[in-house]
């Protein structure tokens, strides 16, 4: 008979076999490792004949040319990586891959955005003495205004200090835009070596084949086309989360270390708020012994003084206080199907249009969304907690029993993160990445969040273009259907597990 996903979940939380199909191992690794590069550098050719250069965006576009070289080189690098989900010959062999794949990128200008520009000119903004949370670049003056897209250009920067502070010293040391951008995608390069050195570690603790994480974390193509080449702050919060977080399974209940723990989670959600849905999480992994309220209180209390002791430092030495919290609601600024409750909320006003009714259900449906995330996230919560008290009666070997509480607080903090990418406001392919690092280390089964991944690199075209423009309609029907049909699989499972918890008559 087969397994639910609850007694597949229950079966892995306390290392018992868990017999799955998977995909069949590749024989010709070095196809895949050729076909990658090959793949990185058609991106490569792509950005230079039609990427996001410096100029004025609102004229710039990809010629077909351009547009060519971009789709066959994300297909063939989505192929590639595609091909090795089930984990590459060795760990050394895909750290060697995922770096051959990102040599070309580095050469790379911007790719699949403008946001870098953004980056440069709110950095430029504060070194000037402007309040970024307050002013958009455009009435600061920046000078490298018109390569800024025309659409965030008087919209305040809804990043965290520590990425204001990180973006003024490159504006103030690079010399111009080219230095600046130079030294805003060297930081993204830094965040993403930070990610390679902690993913080994989370892996082994979480009994997942290093081979498998990091190949899948590092030899994606949104790595190397969005937090490399495209130069996204996310690169920082991913590496600082996987820090954080290495930090916790290693050292659980060490008051010195939890305080690190704490101080590193605080950078990261000073650079994207995002990573405030891990910390209820990280809160999990940092208790030792068992799970009880008062060692809760007490491991949790150590890193909860670590994260809110950055985040009033950083704040203090920016000199700009919790400015970035209010100006997190301009992120909605932009409406696109990509993102499912925006994507509804078009279905809704289609149908409210075809009745003569005036339509505004996006901010309605964008609103319940965020109830809904808050919900998913004390749920996930709640399931995390009473497995690990489970887990404490549970009679194995101190690693097994270890290894499955990293899981379990690691999954959570991975499932937490995907829902905060399904049910945001707005939706960018680089948004993958949050969940991706974190499964990537935990999961048992990866299709059904790797798919999503692959799928997410097609979205964009090299000057920053999104795809999801030319399909509005199409596109939020699209959409909304896959929303009921996971809403309808989701009620079934949780019925399935339901049932099996009955006791028998």
């Amino acid at each position: 008979m087969a397994k639910s996903w609850g007694d597949r979940e229950r079966a892995a939380a306390v290392d018992e076999p868990v017999t799955r199909p998977g995909p069949p191992p590749v024989r010709h690794a070095g196809v895949a490792r050729v076909a990658g590069l090959v793949g990185a550098v058609l991106l490569t050719v792509a950005g230079w004949l039609g990427g996001a250069l410096p100029g004025t965006a609102a004229d710039q576009g990809a010629g077909w040319e351009a547009v060519a070289a971009w789709a066959i080189g994300t297909t063939v690098m989505v192929g590639a990586w595609w091909a090795l989900r089930a984990g590459a010959p060795s760990t050394g062999w895909a750290y060697r891959t995922a770096g051959l794949w990102l040599l070309p990128l580095l050469a790379a200008p911007p790719l699949g955005s403008r946001d870098v520009y953004s980056y440069a000119c709110q950095g430029w903004a504060y070194a000037a003495g402007h309040d970024p949370y307050a002013v958009g670049v455009a009435a600061a003056g920046c000078p490298w205004l018109d390569s800024v897209a025309p659409l965030w250009r008087d919209t305040p920067a809804p990043y965290g200090p520590v990425f204001l502070l990180i973006s003024a010293l490159a504006a103030t040391l690079g010399g111009g835009l080219v230095g600046t951008l130079v030294l805003l995608r060297l930081f993204a390069v830094g965040g993403v070596l930070l990610a390679a050195l902690c993913l080994p570690g989370l892996a082994r603790a979480a009994g997942v084949p290093t081979r498998r994480a990091a190949w899948l974390a590092l030899a994606t193509p949104l790595v190397g086309v969005h937090l490399v080449a495209g130069a996204h702050n996310d690169a920082l919060l991913v590496g600082l989360l996987l820090l954080g977080l290495l930090v916790l399974v290693r050292h659980p209940g060490k008051p010195r270390p939890l305080l690190v723990a704490g101080v590193v989670l605080g950078l990261a959600v000073a650079v994207k708020a995002t990573a405030l849905v891990v910390l209820p999480f990280a809160a999990l992994a940092a208790v030792l012994g068992r799970y009880t309220v008062r060692a809760l209180l007490r491991d949790a209390g150590w890193l909860a003084a670590g994260v809110l002791a950055t985040l009033g430092v950083t704040s203090l030495v920016s000199g700009l206080g919790l400015g970035w919290v209010p100006a997190l609601t301009r992120t909605g600024d932009s409406e696109q199907w990509t993102s499912p409750p925006t994507a509804v909320g078009f279905v809704i006003d289609y149908g409210l249009e075809s009745v003569g009714r005036t339509a505004g259900a996006v901010p309605v449906t964008r609103f319940v969304a965020l109830l809904l995330l808050a919900a998913v996230v004390a749920g996930l919560w709640w399931w995390a907690w009473r497995s690990l008290r489970r887990l404490g009666g549970v009679r194995q070997r101190v690693h097994r029993l270890t290894a499955a509480r990293i899981r379990v607080s690691l999954l959570g903090a991975g499932l937490a993160l995907a829902a905060t990418v399904a049910l945001a406001p707005v939706f960018y392919p680089w948004y993958a990445t949050w969940p991706l690092a974190v499964l990537a280390v935990v999961a048992t089964r990866t299709t059904w969040f790797v798919l999503p991944g692959a799928l997410a690199c097609f979205l964009t075209l090299p000057d920053g273009t999104s795809l999801a423009r030319f399909a509005k309609a199409p596109g939020a029907i699209v959409m909304t259907a896959s929303v009921l049909v996971v809403a309808f699989w989701a009620a079934r499972q949780v019925h399935r597990i339901r049932r099996s918890r009955r006791p028998a008559s």
